[in-house]
C-alpha cells in the first residue's frame, strides 16, 4: 500500500503491542479495497496516556485508535463521550477522533467475540458459562454473554475487587441471570473463556489450576481472547481434549468492520 500526504491513520494502542494481529490483518483489506487509510501499533508506556491522548486531540489525520490491555478501562477518563455499553461497563475499546478533537469511546469487545463464536454455530441462550478475568475484555465479553441470553455465568479474578465489580454489575443489568463469582470445575460448562493476557508470548501457564480444568470433556467450548500464540496453552490442552475452539485473532478478525466503521473509516 502506498501512504501519502492524504492518508487517514488509525491504530492500536497498548502495551506490549508486539503480539497485536491486527494491522496485519485490516491493512491488506484497505489495500485490496483502495482505502487511503493505514493501520498502525501504538505502544505507550502507562505514564505517557496524557501526552497520548493530547496527541489525538490535535493529530488531524488520525481518525481513531483500538485499544487492547491494559488501557481499555484507564482511558475512559480521558475521553468526551461514551456509548451507554461502555458507560455501564467503565471499558472501552475503541476511541473515535471527531473533527473538533473531541474524543469518543465504545466497547465492542464482547460483540465482536460473541459474533465469532455464533459464526462457529455455539447456541449461548440459556447455557452456562465462565470468564477468567475481570478486566476491560473480560467485561465486555461476559456482559454481551449476558445479553445474548445464558443462564449460569461465573467469573473469577486474582484481583476479587474487580471481579465483584463486575458480579454487580452484571447482577444489576441482568437481574434474571445467575451471577456466581470462582471456577471450582469446568464440569458442566458450556463455554470456558479466558479473557486474561495468562499464555501471551510464550507464558506456558493456564488461566486456571490443573485440578479445575481436569473435567473439561469435547462438550465445552473453550475461547481465549490471546493473539499471540494462536494456539495458547489453554486452547492446546482443549484442543486435545476435542472441544471446539475460539482463538483470539476469530473475535479480532470479526470486529474488524465494526470497529473501523466506529472511527469513521470503511474497510470496503
Amino acid at each position: 500500500m502506498q501512504i501519502t500526504g492524504s492518508t487517514l491513520i488509525v491504530g492500536i494502542v497498548g502495551t506490549p503491542i508486539i503480539q497485536v494481529k491486527m494491522p496485519g490483518l485490516v491493512n491488506p483489506v484497505f489495500a485490496a479495497n483502495q482505502r487511503d487509510v493505514v493501520h498502525i501499533p501504538i505502544d505507550v508506556k502507562p505514564e505517557g496516556l496524557q501526552a497520548f491522548v493530547d496527541l489525538m486531540r490535535a493529530w488531524n489525520n488520525f481518525r481513531g485508535v483500538v485499544v487492547t490491555v491494559p488501557y481499555k478501562q484507564a482511558l475512559v477518563p480521558y475521553l468526551d463521550t461514551l456509548t451507554e455499553r461502555a458507560r455501564v461497563l467503565n471499558a472501552v475499546n475503541v476511541i473515535r477522533r471527531n473533527e473538533d478533537g473531541t474524543l469518543d469511546g465504545d466497547a465492542q469487545d464482547g460483540v465482536g467475540f460473541v459474533a465469532a463464536l455464533t459464526s462457529k454455530g455455539a447456541v449461548l441462550k440459556g447455557k452456562s458459562v465462565a470468564v477468567v478475568g475481570s478486566g476491560g475484555v473480560a467485561t465486555a465479553i461476559a456482559y454481551s454473554l449476558c445479553e445474548a441470553g445464558v443462564q449460569h455465568i461465573h467469573i473469577q479474578d486474582l484481583d476479587t475487587t474487580k471481579q465483584n465489580i463486575l458480579i454487580a454489575t452484571l447482577r444489576k443489568a441482568f437481574p434474571a441471570i445467575d451471577v456466581q463469582g470462582g471456577i471450582d470445575s469446568v464440569s458442566g460448562l458450556d463455554l470456558l473463556v479466558n479473557a486474561t493476557p495468562v499464555g501471551m508470548n510464550g507464558d506456558p501457564n493456564l488461566p486456571l489450576p490443573a485440578h479445575v480444568l481436569e473435567p473439561l470433556t469435547a462438550t465445552t467450548i473453550v475461547a481465549d481472547v490471546v493473539t499471540m500464540p494462536a494456539m495458547t496453552p489453554l486452547l492446546t490442552l482443549a484442543k486435545a481434549r476435542g472441544c471446539l475452539i475460539q482463538q483470539g485473532v476469530d473475535m479480532a478478525a470479526a470486529q474488524l468492520e465494526t470497529l473501523h466503521g466506529f472511527m469513521g473509516v470503511a474497510t470496503v
